[in-house]
């Protein structure tokens, strides 16, 4: 090798190339990371626990069931849709449901 090829710059364009893989991995990682946390905060809410009981109302019966993140509802025998509270277990909508 002679003192020439040791005093050689790398290009602009390649030095320029070279910045751009390296913040392009960077933000890669940061947005796996990211990823990863929104996963684990995300799956790690669990909403409260259903009541082993349901008191509905006029000795009604129930029909069907569904529930969301902070209700749930019944379907009554008497044609209504009950929603309850999750946390407190109250009613707090009644919906009749017409037949047609």
């Amino acid at each position: 090798m002679s003192d020439s090829d040791d005093d050689m710059t790398e290009p602009a364009n390649l030095r320029f190339l070279r910045r751009l893989v390296t913040v392009l991995t960077v933000v890669m990682i940061c947005g796996v990371l990211v990823v990863i946390g929104l996963l684990v905060t995300r799956l790690g809410n669990r909403a409260p626990d259903l009541p082993d009981q349901i008191s509905l109302p006029g000795g009604a019966a129930a029909r069907a069931f569904t529930q969301g993140d902070h209700w749930y509802a019944v379907v009554t025998d008497q044609d209504q849709i009950l929603i309850f509270d999750r946390l407190t277990g109250k009613i707090t909508q009644t919906v009749d449901i017409i037949s047609p």
